[in-house]
């Protein structure tokens, strides 16, 4: 059930169908705070609408989930991340047994500062989407313009009756938390970005133009092109793990090569078409939204098919006998095996 919201505390507003399952599979995440179900942007002359009268499909209205959380303790692209395991972001008005533009998917969100991470998930997702050829991404992506609580009895539903109704494999939530527990790791050392004055006192001019001004420094100019020991590389401007030697490759393209970041939600992916007559996939890092470089589907078949070419001025290699020193002791695992 709801409760009021906190200046740490976010929110955020997510539809995936039935909202009893929704709420459900989201309280599982940890740093989830509250979950209030209810009614999101509809017919702003209809207000304050029953659950019978949004069932007509009629009202415009989403069955929508209101999700407070402590970003401390898990992001909003995380969340996004999992909130995509519990639908098909494919289907339009529809999830499981479930049809109607009521059970449409969709973010709404209240805080402008969230939009560009929205909007990046999404542009992910439609890139690997393309990438699989199966189909478009139908998920409502908007500000919030209402949302009404729905009736006492929507609440917590599944904590009150167990055995309830559900469309969403409620076992995914776990299995999300276990597939990223890198990303929660990252996530609890608190990696900020420093203001533009700092930034300019600790950078050289090259790392300063590439990674706040999306500069593309000379190819084979870094010595991180041919950095091959094992050890991490992370944000210049934050100290944000960003990729393990692990799944570092010899591209011949010039520029340091990855075949993945090091976890998932440390990175962000938007459209880039600067370049004229070439749309390409720009990479900046999480926290520190920094230009990093940009990814082709062009590597490596046998590492997944992807090549991220990164600005090494964007970029610090921390080798392996230095991690524990520098504070990334707790990523050694990932580099030791190599």
């Amino acid at each position: 059930m709801g409760i009021a919201s906190t200046s740490i505390h976010k929110e955020i507003y997510l539809a995936g169908g039935c909202f009893w399952g929704t709420e459900a599979f989201l309280k599982r995440l940890p740093g989830v705070i509250s979950t209030e179900v209810g009614y999101a942007n509809g017919d702003p002359l209809i207000k304050s609408p029953s659950y019978r009268a949004v069932c007509t499909g009629t009202t415009g209205y989403a069955e929508t989930v209101h999700l407070i959380y402590d970003p401390r303790e898990i992001s909003l692209a995380l969340i996004i991340q999992a909130y995509l395991c519990s639908i098909d972001p494919t289907s339009v008005n529809r999830q499981g047994g479930d049809l109607g533009p009521q059970y449409r998917t969709g973010i709404f969100w209240t805080d402008e500062q969230d939009k560009a991470v929205i909007e990046a998930q999404m542009y992910q997702l439609q890139r690997q989407l393309d990438i699989k050829h199966k189909g478009k991404v139908a998920i409502e992506v908007q500000p919030l313009h209402a949302f009404w609580p729905a009736e006492d009895y929507h609440q917590d539903y599944l904590d009150v009756n167990p055995g309830g109704y559900c469309h969403v494999n409620l076992n995914g939530a776990e299995a999300f938390v276990q597939a990223h527990a890198q990303d929660f790791a990252i996530l609890a050392q608190n990696y900020n970005k420093p203001d533009e004055e700092t930034l300019k006192a600790n950078l050289d001019d090259l790392a300063f133009e590439v990674t706040q001004h999306a500069y593309t420094e000379r190819p084979f100019s870094s010595p991180l092109d041919h950095e091959f020991k094992p050890g991490i590389y992370v944000d210049r401007t934050t100290g944000e793990p960003l990729f393990s030697s692990t799944d570092k490759f010899d591209s011949g393209c010039g520029w340091p090569a990855f075949s993945k970041p090091i976890a998932t939600s440390v990175i962000q992916e938007y459209g880039d078409p600067s370049l004229p007559g070439r749309f390409r996939t720009e990479v900046k890092s999480a926290r520190g939204n920094a230009h990093l470089g940009h990814v082709f589907h062009d590597g490596p078949t046998e590492l997944g098919g992807e090549r991220y070419c990164i600005n090494g001025a964007a970029l610090e290699f921390i080798p392996l006998a230095d991690m524990d020193a520098r504070g990334y002791g707790y990523l050694k695992s990932l580099v030791e095996r190599q």
